[in-house]
């Protein structure tokens, strides 16, 4: 079992004060999971862009301090020891609602490639902090490229995936003319990586 990143690494996103822990950073494995630490007033999923998974549940699972889970323009507040689910392709987003730290361990059910999708993001604002606008936001071409690379683990809510998918296949090609490289590459069906080549459930809260 071939590790993607030193087990535990932290890697902190100072734009949005959320800490990625990489706690289980494998390929092949039933589920994936990771920590993410929310700094006071800290905000997940892109800066608390609604957005959806298309193809897995996923689940939160509060350690310590208070999150604010919002699905479908409904907040849910989970405290420490509860656990919330968000159904595969149901709009969300999470912010810290805690005056302090808040720490929760995220899994999704189908582990798709999760682990990279989101080292890559981890790994731009640690490395690449030109990849990221003045408040914080990805840039349009990288969100654009990532999203094309891994298909199917997210997207914008209240917009048409088909139109998504044409527009981020579209711009992921201007991506790479411009420069843009992933910092973690996807696998291909066979677990190899892939090449980017030449240009041419249920919702609710538990105890």
């Amino acid at each position: 079992m071939s590790e993607l990143i030193r087990p535990d690494t932290q890697i902190l996103n100072h734009f949005n004060r959320e800490t990625f822990v990489f706690t289980h950073p494998y390929d092949d494995q039933p589920e994936s999971r990771m920590d993410v630490i929310l700094g006071e007033g800290g905000s997940g999923g892109g800066n608390a862009i609604a957005h959806i998974h298309p193809e897995t549940d996923e689940i939160f699972t509060v350690r310590y301090g208070r999150l604010s889970v919002t699905l479908d323009g409904v907040e849910h507040f989970v405290e420490a020891g509860q656990t919330i689910t968000v159904p595969m392709g149901v709009s969300h987003f999470f912010r810290n609602a805690y005056a302090g730290e808040t720490r929760a361990t995220v899994v999704f059910s189908n582990p798709q490639q999760h682990q990279r999708f989101f080292l890559n993001l981890a790994k731009w604002t640690r490395d690449r902090p030109d990849y990221f606008g003045p408040n914080g936001e990805v840039k349009l071409l990288v969100i654009a490229l990532c999203l094309h690379r891994y298909r199917d683990h997210l997207y914008i809510a209240g917009k048409p995936v088909w139109l998504q998918k044409i527009l981020f296949a579209a711009l992921a090609q201007v991506a790479l003319l411009a420069g843009y490289r992933l910092s973690v590459e996807p696998r291909n069906a066979s677990g190899h990586r892939k090449s980017e080549g030449k240009v041419a459930g249920k919702r609710g809260v538990a105890a």
